[in-house]
C-alpha cells in the first residue's frame, strides 16, 4: 500500500531503553514538518500509557526494554493491534532476530516495519518507513530477509528449492515490500514478466496469490521464517 500524496502531520512516539538513541532518533526527525515527537518512553509500561493518552499515529520502539529486556517491543506492536489497530509500527533493533520478525508479521504486516538501528540514522530512510506504516503499509530491512532466506535455504527438504534462480530473486524482492513495477524495474524485466513469476512461486509454494504487497510480505515473511530459525539470529556486524 502506497501513501497518500497528500500533506499530513504524524504524531510520533519513540520508545528505545538508551538516552543516545533517544535522542538520535529525534535529531533524525527534527526539522521535519510532517512529524511531531509527542512522547519519548524508556519502558513498556511507559510507552502503553503514552499510546492511551498521546494518540500517536505511529510508535518507534526498540524490540528490548524494561522490564525484562527481551522482546517488550514485539509484545507492544502485538498489543497494539488489539486495542490500537490504527497506529503503525516500526520496531528496531541491532539484531536480525528471524523469530521475533515472525512475530511481528504473524497478524499481517500492514501497518508493521522491521528496520535495523544501523539504518534508521538516514532521515530519509526513516521517513519513509514513518510515511508507510501510518498508511497501511510495510517495510522490512533487506538484511532481515537475506538472514531469513539463507536460513530458510538451510533447512532440508525446503520448498524454496522448487524456484528458479529467476523466482528466487523475484521472491527476495517482493519480500522486501517492493510492488511489481518496482521489482520489474530493478530486475530490468516487464511488469508481466513478473505478475507470471509471482503466480508461478506462490503456487510452487502452496501460497494463496494475493495482489496486495502488505500480504504478500506477510505470507512470505511466514513461509520463510516456519520451521527451526530460531537460533538463525544475527547480528549484522558479523556478516
Amino acid at each position: 500500500m502506497s501513501p497518500t500524496s497528500e500533506p499530513r502531520l504524524y504524531r510520533v512516539i519513540v520508545a528505545d531503553d538508551t538516552y543516545l538513541i533517544r535522542e538520535g532518533i529525534g535529531q533524525a526527525l527534527e526539522g521535519e514538518d510532517e512529524v511531531e515527537v509527542v512522547a519519548y518512553c524508556s519502558d513498556l509500561s511507559s510507552l502503553l500509557l503514552a499510546v492511551e493518552q498521546r494518540r500517536p499515529d505511529v510508535v518507534i520502539t526498540d524490540i528490548r526494554m524494561p522490564p525484562t529486556n527481551t522482546d517488550e517491543g514485539i509484545r507492544a506492536a502485538a498489543e497494539l493491534y488489539e486495542e490500537h489497530p490504527e497506529v503503525g509500527v516500526v520496531v528496531i533493533s541491532h539484531y536480525v532476530s528471524p523469530r521475533y520478525a515472525l512475530r511481528l508479521f504473524e497478524h499481517g504486516s500492514a501497518g508493521r516495519a522491521y528496520l535495523l538501528k544501523e539504518h534508521i540514522g538516514h532521515r530519509i530512510r526513516l521517513m519513509e518507513a514513518i510515511r508507510e506504516v501510518a498508511h497501511g503499509g510495510s517495510i522490512v530491512d533487506p538484511t532481515v530477509v537475506d538472514v531469513l532466506v539463507e536460513a530458510r535455504m538451510r533447512a532440508r527438504n525446503s520448498p524454496l528449492t522448487r524456484l528458479t534462480s529467476r523466482e528466487l530473486e523475484v521472491l527476495s524482492s517482493i519480500a522486501q515490500g517492493r510492488s511489481n513495477a518496482a521489482v520489474a524495474s530493478q530486475l530490468f524485466l516487464t511488469k508481466r514478466a513478473i505478475e507470471k513469476n509471482i503466480n508461478s512461486i506462490f503456487g510452487k509454494l502452496g501460497l494463496d496469490d494475493e495482489t496486495k504487497v502488505s500480504r504478500r510480505v506477510a505470507a512470505t515473511l511466514l513461509f520463510l521464517a516456519e520451521g527451526q530459525l530460531a537460533d538463525a539470529d544475527k547480528n549484522p556486524s558479523s556478516q
